[in-house]
C-alpha cells in the first residue's frame, strides 16, 4: 500500500518515520523546503520529494497515484488540501486544523468511495474518539468537559512556551471566538477568556481558558454541557491577550515609513524564533477528558487522562508522537479495513465502533502513548 505525507514538519516527518517502519506500506514524504526532511530518506525507507503543495493542480496529481494521503500541512492550508485530495479520489486521514465547514465535501467523498478523516490528531483528533466512544454507551450524555495543553517541560522565560505545532496555528487560537455549550445553548466567547486553575500530577499549577476547540463536537454530540480549555503555564493568558488586544496579531496591514506591514507578520518573526523547540528539548503533552451521563438508573463518569513526553531515543517530541501517532494508527486501522466509512468523517464517528477504539487506544500504547480510563459511579 502506498502512503504519502503532505508537509514535513513536527508532525509530518515522525509520521512518515512511523509508518515506514510496517512493510506493509511504501512511504512518500514532501514538503516544499527540502531542508525539512534533510536525510530522512537516507536513514529510513522513505522517498522524498520537494514539492509546492500551495498549488491543488500540483496536489491533485501528486496524490492520485496513493492508496492514503495523510494531510500534516497548516490549517489555513488544510481545507484546501482535504478537497483537493477528495476530489483526486484518494482516501485521506488529516491533522490540519481548518475552519472551513468539511461535510461541504461529503457528497464527493461518498461519489468518490473515499474514505476522509478529518481533525485526526490529539484534540482534536483522540480526544473525539473517546468522546463520542463515552457518548455511545451513554443512554443520555449530560457533561463533556475537555482540557489539553502542550508545553516545554522547562519553564524559559519570557513566555515560558514552545510552539509544539504550527505556530500559526498557535495564534489563530488566540484570535478565534470560543464557542462551547452551556445549558443546551451555542455560547460564545472571547479565546483566552475564562481562566482558572488546576492542578495535574507531575506537573503542577496550569492555567485553563477557552478556546475555539469544540469543533464537530458542538453539533454531533447532544449534551447540554460540554466545554473545552487550553492549558498553559500560569501568566499565559496576561502575555497573550496584551499582545493581542494591543494588535499584535491583526492581519490588516498598517503603514511604516511608507511601508506597509501585517502586524501579525512582525509578530510572527519576533515570536517564532523564541517559540522554537531546540534540539533534543524536552515538551509535555497533557489531557484530561470527561464524560458524564446516564446510563439506565445510574450515573456514570468517564475520565480519560493522558501524560506524555518527549521520548529521547527516538528523539521525537511528545506533540509529534500524540498528534502523529493517532493519525498513523487510523492509517493501519483502514489499511486493516475496520474502517471503512465512506464520506467525510469527524473523529467522534469512529468513537462509535468499539473496536476502532480498541484498536486506537492498543496502537497508541504500543508508541507508548497511554491514555488511562477511570469509570466512576456518581
Amino acid at each position: 500500500m502506498k502512503i504519502i505525507v503532505l508537509g514535513a514538519g513536527l508532525v509530518g516527518g515522525p509520521m512518515a518515520i512511523d509508518l515506514a517502519k510496517d512493510p506493509r506500506f511504501e512511504v512518500t514524504l514532501t514538503d516544499r523546503n527540502p531542508a525539512s526532511f534533510a536525510d530522512l530518506g537516507a536513514k529510513f525507507p522513505i522517498v522524498t520529494l520537494q514539492r509546492d503543495l500551495s498549488d491543488p493542480v500540483t496536489i491533485h496529481d501528486l496524490v492520485k497515484d496513493y492508496d492514503i494521503v495523510l494531510n500534516a500541512l497548516p490549517g489555513f492550508m488544510g481545507y484546501n488540501t482535504f478537497k483537493t485530495v477528495i476530489e483526486a479520489g484518494r482516501n485521506i486521514v488529516d491533522i490540519a486544523f481548518f475552519i472551513e465547514d468539511p461535510f461541504q465535501v461529503d457528497e464527493i467523498a461518498k461519489k468518490n468511495k473515499v474514505i476522509a478523516i478529518m481533525d485526526c490528531g490529539v484534540a482534536p483528533g483522540m480526544c473525539n474518539i473517546l468522546i463520542g466512544y463515552a457518548d455511545h454507551l451513554l443512554d443520555e450524555t449530560e457533561e463533556v468537559l475537555y482540557f489539553v495543553g502542550g508545553l516545554p517541560e522547562i519553564r524559559e522565560w519570557p513566555y515560558e512556551y514552545k510552539a509544539v505545532f504550527s505556530p500559526v496555528d498557535v495564534i489563530e487560537e488566540y484570535t478565534r471566538p470560543a464557542r462551547y455549550i452551556e445549558n443546551g445553548i451555542l455560547v460564545t466567547r472571547p479565546a483566552l477568556s475564562d481562566p482558572e486553575l488546576m492542578n495535574f500530577p507531575g506537573i503542577g499549577t496550569l492555567e485553563a481558558f477557552n478556546t475555539d476547540g469544540l469543533r464537530s463536537l458542538a453539533f454531533t454530540v447532544k449534551a447540554k454541557n460540554m466545554k473545552e480549555k487550553t492549558l498553559r503555564y500560569p501568566g499565559h493568558i496576561a502575555k497573550m491577550s496584551l499582545l493581542r488586544e494591543t494588535g499584535f496579531f491583526n492581519q490588516d496591514p498598517v503603514e511604516i515609513n511608507g511601508q506597509k506591514i501585517r502586524p501579525i507578520d512582525m509578530t510572527a518573526k519576533l515570536l517564532f524564533p523564541l517559540w522554537k523547540l531546540k534540539p533534543g528539548e524536552v515538551d509535555i503533552t497533557v489531557m484530561k477528558v470527561v464524560v458524564k451521563g446516564k446510563k439506565g438508573d445510574k450515573t456514570l463518569q468517564y475520565t480519560w487522562d493522558l501524560f506524555d513526553k518527549y521520548d529521547p531515543v527516538t528523539a521525537i517530541h511528545s506533540m509529534a508522537r500524540t498528534t502523529g501517532y493517532t493519525a498513523t494508527v487510523a492509517v493501519r486501522m483502514i489499511a486493516d479495513g475496520l474502517y471503512n466509512r465512506k464520506g467525510v468523517s469527524v473523529p467522534e464517528f469512529i468513537g462509535q465502533d468499539p473496536a476502532c477504539v480498541k484498536y486506537m487506544i492498543e496502537g497508541l500504547k504500543e508508541r507508548g502513548v497511554i491514555y488511562k480510563e477511570t469509570i466512576n459511579e456518581l
